[in-house]
């Protein structure tokens, strides 16, 4: 029987873990805070926002809000950077994206500190990943590799394909299953025999951006596949990058769209917050 990995359960053991740690440094002094931006009011950055902002409520972390009208000049927001990058009460700085197109997303990330960088997308700490140094890991593929783990799913030894090489999601997936000991292939929209290269995969972790274009005959009978995509399908249902009903049958685990990877990101999110306290003090990422 296929074994649904249910990513709202395993985010809220999460959760709960950090809710303790945080409540220990706030017996120490420390309270942990994060700095959220938003520029701009897309809906669905309003949403993410908004449940970052709910989960660091539940977790005892310190949220400040930063609601910047669309306008706002790309120096406006360095600065604004610049001061809480200063600001020893400050452990955590998320900028969302996406921005208004004026504004150099890269500029923009490239300024925040890389031990306030919880987010993950500063060159210095994805070096650091390549380089097996201590750093901030990007929240998707960190929780991916929570999935695996807290599933009893052992990466050791299989052979791993990420379908998909963003920088967010699939370079970084590669490096941590590689990390894990995984045998590890990057395949991508324009792999030639890719369908070849999926059925080798005990483990296929899909972050390729088009609606359920994995379908049962790119997977091995058994193997565990790892749902990185959301979309909304013709009738305005959310759908992931796999086609699910096909590949259920098929696989010996799988995460649902909803429900399985995308509540790990808000969860390594502010895991990252947490982290930050501890890198901060040592002193090891700056």
């Amino acid at each position: 029987m296929t074994q649904i990995i249910d990513g709202k359960k395993i985010s809220a053991q999460i959760k709960d873990e950090l809710k303790e740690r945080v409540a220990e440094l706030g017996r120490q002094g420390v309270k942990v805070t994060l700095a959220v931006i938003q520029v701009g009011a897309d809906p669905a950055s309003s949403v993410y926002v908004r449940n970052k902002k709910n989960a660091c409520a539940y977790i005892g972390i310190r949220s400040l809000a930063y609601e910047l009208p669309e306008e706002t000049t790309q120096q406006e927001l360095l600065d604004l950077i610049g001061e809480l990058n200063d600001r020893e009460d400050v452990n955590g700085i998320l900028v969302q994206l996406p921005l208004p197109g004026h504004i150099e997303e890269e500029k923009v990330l490239n300024v925040i500190r890389p031990d306030k960088d919880v987010d993950g997308f500063h060159p210095q700490n994805v070096g650091a990943l390549c380089i097996g140094r201590r750093g901030f890991v990007s929240c998707t593929p960190a929780g991916i590799i929570q999935l695996l783990k807290r599933s009893g799913i052992e990466i050791a030894g299989k052979e791993c394909v990420v379908v998909g090489r963003s920088n967010i999601v699939g370079k970084p997936m590669a490096l941590l299953l590689l990390r894990e000991n995984g045998t590890v292939t990057v395949a991508h929209s324009r792999t030639k025999d890719l369908k070849e290269i999926t059925k080798r995969a005990d483990i296929l972790v899909v972050a390729v951006g088009r609606p359920r274009m994995i379908t049962s005959d790119y997977v091995k009978e058994g193997a565990v596949v790892i749902d990185v995509g959301i979309h909304r399908n013709e009738e305005n249902k959310l759908c992931g990058d796999v086609d699910y009903e096909s590949v259920a049958e098929k696989c010996s685990a799988i995460t649902p769209v909803p429900g399985g990877v995308g509540p790990m990101t808000i969860a390594m999110l502010m895991n990252n917050c947490v982290e930050s306290v501890a890198l901060q003090q040592s002193g090891k990422v700056s």
